[in-house]
């Protein structure tokens, strides 16, 4: 090698470093950034934002605890600097009130029922559209995933016409259907995303074995989904639970869900807080309390079947 060819050897290496070493600085740079921003300014917003979520619910339940009088001549926030304010006179009111009470009993029948249909048919029907092979099974499963564009209002006149000549208007099975029929395309199209990710081979082992489609179902595919039903159960438990516009449509107006009985309790009492801020606490808690009990579930099954 001459020492042309040398000094040329040795620039090119040189050249391609700094190369290497410039975009080096402005990767660095945008890492720097990212590990600012993933730093403690970071964990600071958002614990700020947790806070601020939660403070609606802090102050409904201050004021839940307080004295109505107190409640009428100042904010909640008085709690702090006068903790004789808090009681559960409140409470003792609200189980004493019959309309909310049974209201919350017709909620959970509601959402119990509405919420354990979707969860098994969804699982059913994702598992035939994930794992078996039938004539039709793309194309059915496009008109599922169209129905998750048809918005509730659309159905409530021609819905509530059907449920009238049946004689399920005004009643829980109604409304439990209702339920169950516009939740179905979301459960379905989400397990059968989750199932779609099970090794064939696993299923063709169970099979091999002798396993027939419902025992496969029960015995395999449903423990492995267990993280995807259990958001998919939040899903449903939250909806169903918080759901006003069904509810007042198509439920028992004499012992409708909890959401009803409290706007007819504004709309006719108007400033009985002693029963509208335990009611609506109540109402508040128990899907809150379903979701941080099932968290770590959520998180998984909705990250699940999200990268193929």
């Amino acid at each position: 090698m001459t020492s042309a060819e040398g000094v040329a050897a040795v620039r090119v290496p040189a050249e391609a470093e700094r190369g290497r070493s410039g975009a080096g600085v402005r990767r660095s740079l945008v890492s720097r950034l990212a590990a600012r921003a993933g730093g403690g300014a970071a964990r600071f917003f958002l614990i700020v934002v947790g806070l601020v979520w939660l403070t609606p619910t802090v102050g409904l339940l201050l004021s839940s605890l307080r004295d109505p009088a107190d409640v009428g001549i100042s904010g909640w926030w008085k709690v702090f600097g006068d903790p004789g304010q808090l009681t559960f006179d409140s409470y003792g009111d609200l189980l004493s009130n019959e309309a909310i009470t049974d209201s919350l009993w017709t909620t959970a029948a509601i959402t119990v029922p509405a919420t354990a249909l979707v969860v098994l048919v969804g699982a059913l029907a994702g598992y035939a559209f994930a794992c078996m092979d039938f004539p039709g099974r793309d194309g059915w499963f496009l008109v599922v995933v169209g129905l998750l564009v048809v918005p509730v209002q659309i159905a409530l006149i021609p819905v509530a016409k059907l449920f009238g000549e049946i004689g399920i208007f005004e009643s829980t099975t109604g409304v439990v259907l209702f339920h169950t029929a516009f939740g179905l395309p979301f459960a379905i199209f989400l397990l059968r995303n989750f199932f779609a990710e099970i090794p064939r081979e696993l299923l063709e082992a169970a099979r091999l074995d002798g396993a027939g489609e419902l025992r496969l179902f029960f015995r395999v595919v449903l423990p492995l989904g267990g993280p995807a039903i259990a958001s998919l159960a939040i899903f449903q438990f939250l909806w169903v639970w918080n759901d006003m516009l069904v509810a007042l449509i198509f439920a028992d107006s004499g012992n409708p869900p909890i959401t009803v009985a409290l706007q007819q309790q504004v709309r006719q009492f108007g400033n009985n807080i002693d029963v509208l801020g335990p009611g609506a606490f109540i109402s508040m808690v128990v899907p809150l309390a379903v979701f941080f009990a099932f968290q770590r579930q959520f998180v998984s099954g909705v990250m699940a079947g999200a990268v193929k």
